[in-house]
C-alpha cells in the first residue's frame, strides 16, 4: 500500500502522515551515533538489515512499483527480515525528513535511484529530561548516498536525509528494528537542537 506524505517520514494511495521536523541547555560532546546490534536468536543484526535494503533497492522491479508524486514522498510498507519493518520511500526533489531519532530502533537504509544527503550527530543524545541542548563542536557529520550505496546505524542515531536534486526524484529502502515504537522531530538553528514533537506509528502508517 502506497502512501503521500506532505512534510517530512521514514519514512500506501491511502493515508497522509504529516511528518514535522526541546528550557534546560545541555552541552553534547562527541561520541558515537550508536552501538551495533548484539547477535540474538531470532533479533536481526545490522548487518542483515543492511544486506536486506542494499538487496532490496537492487531490485529494480520491486523498487518501481512505488507511484511517485511531485508534491510529497510516498512509501510502500515491506516486511523485512526477522520482525524487522522495512519502507520503499521516494523523495521527489528538494523534500527531506528534517532532523528526527528512531525512537531506540537500531536499522540501514540504501538509495535505489537517485542521490539522498545524511546530515547526522557523532552523539547520543538523552531521550528525556530536555527540550533544548547546545550541541559541542565536532559532531556533525554528513555523507552522500548515490545509487546503490548504504549505510547502517545504531539505536541512538539522529539524523536528516534529503533529495537535493532540483529536477530528479531519489528513492531509498529502509530497515528498523525493533518496528519503530515513536520518532522524535527535533529542529535546529546553528548549534541548538530543539525538541519540538513525538510521533507515534499511527501519524504515518
Amino acid at each position: 500500500m502506497a502512501a503521500s506524505l506532505d512534510t517530512p517520514a521514514p519514512t500506501a494511495p491511502a493515508p497522509t502522515a504529516v511528518v514535522s521536523k526541546a528550557v534546560d541547555t545541555q552541552t553534547v560532546a562527541p561520541g558515537t551515533s550508536g552501538g551495533g546490534a548484539a547477535a540474538v536468536s531470532g533479533v536481526p543484526t545490522q548487518t542483515e538489515l543492511l544486506d536486506f535494503v542494499r538487496r532490496t533497492a537492487a531490485d529494480t522491479e520491486l523498487v518501481s512499483t512505488l507511484p511517485l508524486d511531485p508534491d510529497g514522498r510516498t512509501w510502500i510498507r515491506l516486511d523485512g527480515p526477522a520482525g524487522s519493518e522495512a519502507w520503499i520511500i521516494s523523495w521527489p526533489p528538494g523534500t527531506g525528513t528534517g532532523w528526527h531519532d528512531h525512537g531506540g530502533s537500531y536499522g540501514a537504509f540504501a538509495t535505489a535511484e537517485g542521490a539522498l544527503q545524511e546530515d547526522s550527530l557523532a552523539a547520543r543524545l538523552p531521550t528525556e529530561g530536555w527540550k533544548t541542548l547546545e550541541l559541542a563542536e565536532g559532531v556533525d557529520r554528513e555523507r552522500k548516498l548515490t545509487k546503490g550505496d548504504a549505510r547502517a546505524f545504531g539505536s541512538h542515531h539522529v539524523h536528516e536525509v534529503r533529495n537535493e536534486s532540483g529536477s530528479e526524484h531519489a528513492v531509498s529502502v529502509h530497515a528498523y528494528y525493533p518496528p519503530l515504537p515513536l520518532m522524535r522531530r527535533y529542529s535546529r538553528t546553528g548549534a541548538v537542537l530543539r525538541l519540538e514533537q513525538v510521533e507515534r506509528p499511527q501519524e504515518w502508517q
